[in-house]
């Protein structure tokens, strides 16, 4: 399916891409999607699923490919379904065009919208974006097969939009789907979290994402297959981490933000101002994007090696810097703040938090 030729403004869509309800094919996660089909077959298909693993591996691709099979096929004893291979589902049907153009009246996305006064994405998903959703649930299914609710991402729901989703999940009416994608499925609320089958999907390889960024054609596929193959190496199994560092520039800018990390809790503070004014301003939101991408990857790695060799204590520095880092760079992208602040004040948090879990 070809993608759409005007941008659109899209809080779950990587830009230069088109949006994973737009993919015509799943590369990776074969055991995810056989176990999805066969419970759909057997009549065993939960009514809610998290999607979890770290972003660009996947996830809301398959959420999606799920989503347009079951739909098109809303007979799990059909000839068509017993002899699948697998979720593809024709590009020609109007089930995937209705799924492409957002317009199926048994589908509804959770995402972080507009705001059309500030022209900016808002922080969280919103009660009212849940509410809109509840009327979908009130009625009939369109096609008398399933209503699908797809969320992206889980973590972006806020207290409010999150308790009013649960009660949707907690006694859902027949023929219901919810998809929640989670890059970090520990902050979804804990009562969601017990009332949804989790599937985790793994990071891809290398030669996997080298084969999705092949799929996405000009002008991705037309970079040097050096740095192509350079940045599916170092880009940790996701293909929006690829992307970023596709090029030479990013490559580097990558490298001076893993060397600054490796250095805490001493900062270089030199080095420090001198990313800052290459993320700041205008033309620095890809270089922005890498430096922040790299800095939660620290963190998480941080988490995962001291789990299993520190005391839980010494791993609460690290989880109030992530909380810290995230709602001030969704603080800064919403307001349309100097990034280069932002930064600064990051890496001076990042060392206490390493100071803190020395103790």
């Amino acid at each position: 399916m070809a993608a759409p030729t005007e941008p659109a403004d899209e809080a779950d869509r990587l830009e230069g891409t088109p949006h994973p309800r737009h993919a015509s094919i799943l590369v990776g996660h074969a055991q995810a999607e056989q176990d999805l089909l066969e419970a759909y077959r057997a009549n065993r298909l939960p009514h809610a699923i998290i999607l979890g693993g770290p972003p660009g591996i996947g996830k809301a691709t398959l959420a999606w490919r799920l989503a347009r099979f079951i739909l098109a096929n809303p007979d799990p004893t059909s000839a068509t379904v017993r002899g699948a291979r697998d979720l593809s589902a024709s590009d020609e049907t109007r089930v995937a065009a209705q799924i492409a153009s957002l317009s199926h009246p048994d589908v509804s996305l959770l995402r972080r919208e507009i705001n059309e006064k500030t022209k900016r994405f808002y922080t969280e998903i919103r009660a009212d974006d849940v509410r809109r959703t509840i009327q979908l649930f009130q009625r009939a299914a369109g096609a008398g097969g399933y209503r699908v609710c797809l969320v992206d991402s889980a973590e972006d729901l806020n207290r409010s939009s999150a308790n009013a989703l649960l009660k949707l999940i907690e006694e859902p009416p027949p023929a219901s789907l919810f998809l929640l994608v989670a890059h970090r499925p520990g902050l979804i609320l804990p009562t969601i979290r017990s009332r949804a089958r989790f599937l985790r999907l793994q990071s891809l390889t290398p030669s996997e994402i080298e084969t999705v960024i092949a799929s996405l054609g000009a002008p991705w596929r037309d970079e040097s297959p050096a740095n192509i193959a350079k940045a599916a190496a170092q880009a940790r199994g996701s293909v929006h981490g690829a992307l970023r560092l596709i090029n030479a520039q990013g490559l580097e800018l990558d490298a001076l933000v893993q060397r600054l990390l490796q250095r805490l809790p001493t900062v270089d503070w030199r080095e420090v101002h001198r990313l800052a004014d290459q993320i700041g301003g205008r033309d620095g939101e890809a270089g922005f994007e890498i430096a922040m991408t790299a800095i939660h990857d620290w963190i998480d790695d941080c988490v995962h090696r001291g789990a299993a060799s520190q005391s839980a204590a010494r791993l609460v520095p690290y989880a109030e810097a992530w909380e810290k880092v995230t709602a001030n760079a969704r603080e800064t992208d919403a307001l349309n703040l100097d990034k280069r602040p932002l930064l600064l004040t990051i890496f001076s948090d990042l060392a206490a938090a390493v100071q803190a879990a020395q103790v």
